[in-house]
């Protein structure tokens, strides 16, 4: 028994099917949708549901607006409270407006009691806020009323602390209100330094003060107490460090004995807050140690002679540094060591920049050529201030880096290392050859640290591993830092990708080295035997660096090596006396030496500098054209020479090409031919051979392509040359040579000779009938040309038809061909 349904209801039900389920796949999509955008919208506009019958929300939630309105009333209160006891009801006199204030004072504090036991929370927050600012106004009008003559500060003091005591009692009745401890806190930072105020203290003592109350709120943060009080005390903790840290910056400059206990104290701060916000510790531990960087060093710089002011700062912010990885300091948290870090590191990087204009004046100082070359006589030093004590924070920088380990301190120590040596020079007054061999040295250091900085690199000491504090029961251990440093937001942990170190020294080193040889050879051009020395011992430390280095390194070196034979060819020319264009061809050895080592020795940045130095011979050889020419062949030599390797055979051909033919066109200007084709058909016969070479091997290939640049070259400026010239000889000969093009073209059926040669033998032969054409015109009647005309026309409009076909017979012809 066949118990399947029909086709017809089976493909009814399989559609049903697929129909429902398509809807379920629909609704389930939206849903999927809006609880996407419940996870990942905004709180303050939550997502509707997408399914029928939800409501849009409103702009505004009830509690909202409730708030606003609420917030509203109590400040409108406080603003007429405060009008009334300072300008209104003037009749009433000070006392009966202090008894009236006294009196809503008391009812507004007591009202909120009864309105939270209702459930009003929100309406008792906001009548407890405006009974705290009455409590204030009661304050101004006791003293007003009953102490006028009492001082104002310290009366303001004696106030803020009894406010404060006062709205902290009231806060712990009534705990449900969230505004009191708050308040209490706030006022609770006025007290101490306003009572110094009113003592007569100066800015030490009233900093002393905040520090103090500073203290106070930090010591609040570690206790159990509410969200809002731990808010403002770290608020009002920060304010007051804030106000206190350059106060106590300025008196480490002015008075640093009077300073420096006021920073310790400020770091100690910091530091103890450290403990309490945990999320913050690497920001508050670099205010920590800025600041006892200023405080040690404060003594010793008013001691010493102004120029080790930077020095003196320098040594503790590395001393300071040190702590970032103690062998032994487990006891120090990470993040407030990776604070001491950044803070002893950012001082030490600002004295490094202050020692820079020696480095600048010794890579820069040579470049000073008003004496001239080969003058015998140097320039005048550039001396920054206080250059030696520049040198020592450069030493002192360069041991810290190099001590430190990782790739960050061995690329500093490199660099650090480099720029003491560049300042040598300028700060110990270094004799001419003394200073000429220091930048050689720091060349050959440089190149030696590109070449292989892996191996520079294992000179300096590897960094240790950190030992790992046991935790402390209970508490959540810290997550390890990466060796290269770590944010640490949150108690987390986010190690940084280390960078390549030996991608980073090289580049390090090949700049270094190439700033120090060009110092260097531009303090050798003062002499003319140091010239030639300098770049001699150039050419060796670059060809060397070229040889062992690897990657770009390689090619710069390779580059620079050709750069400084040039440098020996040029400066060769110029001790012999040679003028300017005898220079240029003798720099043309250049190229042809970097040409012949390329058979041999490959480098992407030696042929192209050889290239460069070849341009710069020939352009010297310009004012003397027949020199000119001489340069150009030797050139379209050399690009020959190198058309022999395959991979340069045609950019090096056509080079050549281009060089031979500039150079015979140079010749023939400098032998003073003007005929045209004499500079022509050197281009046109080779090319002509080279396209008849490509049909032979493309038999494909159009005509237009083989031969229609070499014909056009010659047929286009002999044209012209036609119509201008009276003369019989040329005029015949290019209908000549026109005509064997044309006869040629359609012997082997080529469209390009036979239009070209075709359309030069049409306009010669109308060159040559033009005069006559003009006789012939001038003693005709004036009505027959128009008569004329007139007949042409009729008899192309008559016959038009016919000329249209034997026009398309003569244009399938021409495309016949090829």
């Amino acid at each position: 028994m066949d118990t399947n349904p029909p086709p017809v209801e089976e493909l009814r039900r399989v559609d049903a099917e697929l129909a429902r389920l398509d809807a379920r796949r629909a609704e389930l999509l939206a849903r999927r949708a809006w609880l996407l955008g419940v996870l990942y919208a905004p709180p303050a506009r939550p997502a509707a549901p997408p399914f029928p019958g939800a409501v849009t929300p409103a702009e505004t939630s009830p509690r909202g607006a409730q708030n606003v309105l609420l917030t509203l009333g109590g400040t409108l209160l406080a603003i007429a409270a405060l009008a009334f006891t300072l300008v209104s009801w003037g009749s009433m006199g000070i006392a009966g407006r202090s008894a009236v204030l006294l009196a809503v004072t008391s009812a507004a504090l007591a009202a909120p009691a009864v309105l939270l036991r209702r459930g009003l929370a929100s309406t008792a927050e906001a009548v407890g806020a405006l009974g705290l600012v009455l409590t204030v106004l009661d304050a101004y009008a006791l003293h007003r009323v009953a102490l006028p003559g009492t001082d104002g500060l310290g009366y303001a003091a004696v106030a803020s602390a009894v406010l404060a005591g006062l709205w902290a009692g009231y806060g712990g009745l009534l705990r449900r209100l969230r505004l009191p401890f708050p308040a209490a806190v706030a006022a609770a930072q006025l007290p101490l330094p306003l009572g110094v105020l009113a003592a007569g203290g100066g800015p030490a003592a009233v900093a002393w003060a905040a520090v103090l109350t500073a203290a106070a709120d930090v010591l609040l943060l570690g206790r159990p107490v509410r969200a809002e009080a731990r808010i403002a005390a770290g608020a009002s903790a920060g304010v007051l460090a804030a106000w206190a840290l350059p106060v106590g910056t300025w008196l480490s400059l002015t008075s640093p004995w009077t300073g420096a206990p006021l920073l310790l104290g400020c770091a100690a701060l910091c530091l103890y807050a450290a403990r309490a916000v945990r999320p913050a510790a690497s920001a508050l531990a670099v205010v920590a140690g800025l600041a006892a960087v200023a405080a040690v060093g404060g003594p010793p710089r008013a001691a010493l002679p102004p120029e080790w002011t930077v020095p003196v700062y320098a040594v503790c912010g590395l001393a300071l540094a040190s702590l970032w990885r103690p062998v032994r300091a487990g006891w120090i948290p990470g993040a407030v060591r990776a604070g001491f870090g950044l803070a002893g590191g950012g001082v030490a990087a600002v004295g490094v920049l202050w020692a820079l204009p020696p480095v600048l004046a010794g890579v820069l100082g040579p470049a000073d050529r008003s004496a001239g070359l080969w003058s015998g006589r140097h320039a005048a030093p550039v001396l920054a201030d206080h250059p030696a004590t520049a040198v020592l924070v450069l030493l002192l920088g360069a041991v810290a880096a190099a001590t430190a380990g990782g790739v960050w301190g061995r690329w500093g120590a490199v660099a650090l290392g480099w720029a003491l040596l560049t300042a040598l020079p300028v700060a110990l007054e270094l004799s001419y050859a003394a200073g000429l061999a220091v930048r050689l040295v720091a060349t050959a250091a440089a190149l030696g640290l590109a070449v292989r900085p892996g191996a520079a690199a294992r000179g300096l000491p590897e960094p240790e591993p950190e030992p790992e504090p046991e935790p402390a029961p209970g508490s959540v251990p810290e997550r390890p830092e990466g060796a290269w440093g770590a944010s640490w937001t949150a108690g987390a942990a986010v190690p940084a990708a280390p960078p390549a170190p030996g991608a980073l020294l090289g580049w390090t080193g090949l700049a270094a080295g190439l700033a120090s040889a060009g110092s260097a050879l531009l303090l050798a051009l003062d002499v003319r035997a140091a010239t030639f020395v300098v770049l001699g011992v150039l050419l060796a430390l670059f060809t060397a660096a070229a040889v062992l280095g690897a990657g770009a390194v390689r090619e710069t070196a390779a580059g620079a090596a050709v750069l400084a034979a040039a440098g020996l060819a040029g400066a060769g020319a110029a001790a012999a006396g040679l003028s300017a264009a005898a220079a240029g061809l003798v720099l043309l050895l250049v190229p042809a030496g970097t040409a012949a080592l390329a058979v041999r020795v490959r480098s992407v940045a030696a042929e192209p500098t050889g290239v460069a130095v070849g341009a710069l011979g020939v352009a010297l050889t310009v004012p003397r054209p027949a020199v000119l020419a001489l340069a150009l062949a030797l050139g379209g030599v050399v690009a020959a020479a190198t058309a022999l390797r395959p991979e340069r055979r045609r950019p090096a051909s056509w080079t050549a090409g281009a060089l031979f033919l500039a150079a015979a066109w140079v010749r023939l200007a400098v032998w003073g031919v003007s005929v045209p084709e004499a500079y022509t058909l050197p281009v046109t016969v080779p090319a002509l051979v080279v396209g008849l070479l490509r049909r032979r091997r493309d038999p494909e290939a159009s005509s237009w392509a083989a031969y229609g640049p070499g014909l056009a070259v010659t047929l286009v400026p002999g044209l012209a040359a036609v119509w201008s010239d009276p003369d019989w000889v040329r005029p015949l000969l290019l209908g000549a040579g026109a005509l064997a093009v044309t006869l040629l073209g359609a012997r082997f059926r080529l469209q390009a000779p036979l239009v070209l040669g075709g359309t030069a033998l049409v306009l010669v032969g109308a060159h040559e009938l033009a005069p006559y054409v003009v006789q012939l015109v001038g003693a005709l009647p004036r009505w027959l040309p128009p008569a004329a005309a007139g007949l042409l026309l009729l008899a192309v409009g008559a016959t038009y038809e016919r000329r249209l076909c034997e026009a398309r017979m003569l244009r399938e012809r021409l495309a016949r061909m090829r």
